[in-house]
């Protein structure tokens, strides 16, 4: 992520979605359990390099938090196709359907990567020292709440279609139901690229966090079909709404896009590690507490991320 500044990006995208398609590709064939983990752990850090470099080219363009909200629209928009067909297509077609889905995209990028422009660091970005010009209180704290934030929604969603089902409802509903959240949840983007920081950052994203949590604390009631599908559409919006503001405090932190880089490791991180605790923490079908947890630490997030919101607030003030 340091190197941020001294690499071509192009370049090293353009090997790194190749390599994410021979890993994708391998996948298919694999049948060993341990093999399959340490495959993936590589597909795992090489996507984190993408999306890090990813992540650092969208810091450097005029208004990163709109920028960030465009890329979310596009990401729940396919992410919602993929949640309705793919579990669908799984028991028909096997496991492979998954990883050729995957290659598909890997394809697209490819052939868009070409049409990109340069987005060159500018002379005062590249001459800004990082122990000079970043509080590196604001910018941990920041860390932080994404990982948090990512950590708490993916550990609850990740068992999301599991939860319905000790409550009764079926994988029928289940899946058109978390489909449509994640197409509507693109209001969130919407309203990012609408606002942008016209009121700051530190209220919009306290309230959408808030809203986040008491969203996820109603899943305690999701036997409900409407609850189970109200609150993952709300979750959905709030998640495409929060995520383009933290980011973008990264991105203010530093225009050459090392902090973004930083963000994009953070949030891997969470999106990783969240699925991973809430398998601890449900033991046999242990819901209640994954949900209290996952609601707590989305508070905490909010906490943590009211401070450097607040600092880059008065900044803009100043300025």
């Amino acid at each position: 992520m340091f190197l941020i500044k001294l690499i071509n990006w192009r370049k090293w995208s353009y090997s790194l979605l190749i390599l994410l398609l021979v890993i994708d590709g391998a996948c298919i064939y694999i049948e060993s359990p341990s093999m399959m983990i340490a495959i993936r752990a590589l597909h795992g850090i090489t996507g984190g390099l993408l999306v890090g470099i990813g992540f650092a080219i969208i810091s450097r363009t005029v208004e990163p938090d709109k920028t960030f909200g465009y890329l979310l629209l596009i990401q729940f928009g396919l992410g919602g196709l993929g949640i309705m067909f793919l579990p669908g297509l799984v028991p028909e077609f096997g496991t492979s359907v998954l990883f050729l889905s995957l290659m598909a995209f890997t394809v697209v990028t490819l052939f868009m990567l070409p049409f990109l422009g340069d987005y060159r660091i500018t002379d005062e970005d590249s001459t800004e020292i990082i122990p000079l010009n970043i509080n590196k209180g604001h910018l941990s704290l920041n860390l932080f709440a994404i990982f948090l934030f990512q950590a708490a929604n993916m550990g609850l969603f990740a068992y999301m279609i599991g939860l319905g089902k000790v409550d009764g409802l079926s994988v029928e509903f289940m899946s058109p139901a978390l489909g449509m959240a994640s197409w509507i949840a693109i209001a969130g983007t919407f309203l990012v690229i609408a606002i942008g920081t016209k009121y700051g950052r530190t209220k919009p994203l306290v309230i959408g966090i808030i809203i986040t949590a008491i969203s996820s604390w109603v899943l305690h009631y999701s036997a409900n079909e409407n609850v189970y599908l109200i609150a993952n559409v709300i979750i959905g919006i709030t998640w495409a709404y929060v995520l383009p503001y933290v980011f973008g405090i990264c991105s203010e932190l530093d225009k050459a896009g090392q902090m973004a880089a930083m963000g994009g490791f953070a949030s891997k991180m969470g999106l990783a590690s969240g699925p991973m605790i809430g398998a601890f923490l449900l033991g046999e079908d242990n819901y209640s507490l994954l949900i209290n947890i996952a609601t707590l630490a989305l508070i905490v997030c909010a906490a943590v991320v009211f401070v450097p919101a607040q600092f880059l607030d008065k900044k803009m003030k100043r300025t």
